[in-house]
């Protein structure tokens, strides 16, 4: 079973699914399965997700702005148009740079 807001075989600009806010890091998932799914984030400059881990293998591809990704202790740049693979269960953080929006492919090991 597949949740979404969306319908299949619409097009949507995908940078427009999400905000950046100044109160917190901004969530909106655009659809979502057993297996994994994709989550778009957005963030203020400045704003962070502290040291955490996801139970699934991801994919972080920056759409706009640029983020600090540290993943094991080791930060990697990542400016719009880049993106990174992490696996499953690995501690990483985020700190946005300028105001940035993410989007997460998330697959389930």
């Amino acid at each position: 079973m597949i949740d979404t807001e969306f319908k299949f075989g619409e097009v949507h600009e995908l940078a427009k699914q999400i905000e950046c806010g100044e109160d917190r890091v901004h969530f909106q998932n655009i659809f979502s399965n057993a297996n994994g799914g994709v989550v778009l984030v957005g963030f203020k400059a400045g704003q962070k997700l502290d040291t955490h881990t996801a139970p699934a293998e991801v994919m972080v591809n920056v759409i706009e702005g640029e983020i600090e990704f540290t993943m094991l202790g080791k930060p990697h740049l990542l400016k719009a148009g880049e993106f990174l693979l992490m696996g499953a269960d690995v501690q990483h953080s985020v700190k946005a740079n300028a105001d940035s929006k993410l989007m997460l492919i998330k697959v389930k090991p």
